[in-house]
């Protein structure tokens, strides 16, 4: 009895430890694909002073199969990368980091990590419910792009919607927010519904399988 009882322990304790290492695997291997993508022509394309982003989408994924957690820690990697570009690397970043640094590191970080955490909270209660279909994975990674653009754009607008700078965009928060939130938006949405719904559908069902 108390022999079975150790095995039956110990077993828990391997599995629990094998959790954990697939786990910070993933993560890791999300990680470094965002910052790869971050610094190559992978994860942006620039459009005058649009920036259209694809590094929604490894979060979107990492939220999906390992959590909000995790979903968040990955947001702030992309958001840490954010930052970074406003060093030269992106020009309408570069602008924000000169008027006011601190102000330009929240807009950067927090919308991004809520964005992580958001997808994963999403998908959890829509997975609740239906987790033989596509559509909780296809409205968690819709979610993604859409939130991200509501909090960026907003905290944008928020910090630095009286400035110099983005009024030469337009005379009113409207028309700034016209020239900055255009096509770009619709295809953040689209592709990362498509891409990151399937290659999350895919990653979770093949890491199910092995667990």
């Amino acid at each position: 009895m108390n022999q079975s009882t150790n095995q039956k322990e110990q077993t828990g304790k391997i599995r629990t430890t094998h959790d954990k290492t697939l786990l910070l695997v993933q993560n890791a291997i999300l990680s470094a694909i965002i910052i790869l993508m971050a610094f190559t022509p992978l994860g942006y394309l620039r459009v005058g002073p649009v920036s259209i982003t694809f590094l929604i989408i490894p979060v979107a994924i990492g939220a999906i199969i390992n959590g909000p957690l995790s979903g968040a820690i990955l947001g702030g990697v992309f958001g840490a990368t954010s930052f970074a570009q406003c060093f030269g690397l992106d020009p309408f970043g570069t602008a924000l980091l000169a008027i006011n640094p601190f102000l330009t590191f929240i807009m950067t970080m927090v919308p991004r990590i809520i964005m992580g955490l958001a997808v994963g909270l999403i998908f959890k209660a829509l997975y609740n419910r239906n987790s033989k279909s596509i559509i909780p994975y296809g409205l968690a990674s819709l979610s993604g792009a859409l939130i991200n653009t509501v909090l960026f754009v907003g905290s944008l607008i928020l910090f630095f919607g009286n400035s110099d700078y983005l009024r030469q965009f337009g005379d009113s928060i409207l028309a700034i927010i016209g020239v900055l939130v255009t096509f770009n938006a619709l295809i953040e949405a689209v592709v990362s519904t498509v891409i990151g719904s399937v290659i999350a559908k895919t990653v979770k069902k093949i890491v199910s399988a092995r667990v």
